[in-house]
């Protein structure tokens, strides 16, 4: 199983992806907003979506887990 993970703190913006989806190596996945900039979350790995961690709007913290792929 491969994991999205933030790598900085800051509000969930948009997620750009749902359930099932499929995604390609280096796609953006989630937006997160911080200091008023818009920060694009990719997947490491290709896989499908299995399962969203985190809600629009939601604050995270660095290394918090934002969706899994599989």
């Amino acid at each position: 199983m491969n994991q999205v993970i933030a790598n900085m703190a800051g509000n969930v913006w948009k997620i750009l992806v749902k359930v099932g989806d499929k995604v390609e190596q280096e796609q953006s996945v989630v937006i997160l907003e911080s200091m008023k900039m818009e920060i694009h979350i990719v997947a490491e790995k290709s896989g499908a979506v299995k399962e969203i961690k985190v809600n629009e709007g939601e604050f995270v913290n660095e290394g918090d887990i934002l969706l899994e792929l599989e």
